[in-house]
């Protein structure tokens, strides 16, 4: 999994695709942290995304770097931990501006479960990393 969270930090920017009803809505992001041996992210609790993953939380997420790209899909897990929230919020203290922790703050924070990430390119055969 370091290796999908090194590509995933490298890449900057990843797009993350959820489902509204029958709609897919994919929309960049560029938090994605290592906390307890786990893939994380982060977003609003009052974001329409919050709300979709809440729905559906099977998503799936893509970035390039280079000549390669990875999809990784699989469950997201909310973890309404303080000490979650503050270890991708130090991570990027950027956030803090807009973002609390705590029972009433208003970031939320998930972790990947039974998920697997594909690293593809047209010089190599894909590479399957499940975690």
């Amino acid at each position: 999994m370091e290796h999908v969270y090194a590509f995933l930090k490298a890449s900057g920017t990843y797009y993350l695709a959820t489902v509204e009803r029958n709609q897919p809505r994919v929309r960049p992001f560029g938090t994605i942290h290592m906390f307890e041996g786990k893939l994380y992210i982060q977003t609003g609790k009052g974001k329409n995304v919050a709300k979709q993953i809440a729905a559906n939380p099977k998503v799936e997420l893509c970035a390039m770097k280079g000549d390669e790209w990875i999809r990784v899909a699989g469950t997201l897990v909310l973890d309404n931990r303080t000490e979650a929230q503050e270890s991708i919020l130090n991570d990027y203290p950027s956030l803090r501006a807009m973002y609390t922790t705590g029972p009433n703050g208003n970031t939320a924070v998930y972790y990947f479960k039974d998920a697997t990430a594909t690293i593809s390119s047209f010089s190599h055969e894909p590479i399957a990393i499940e975690f």
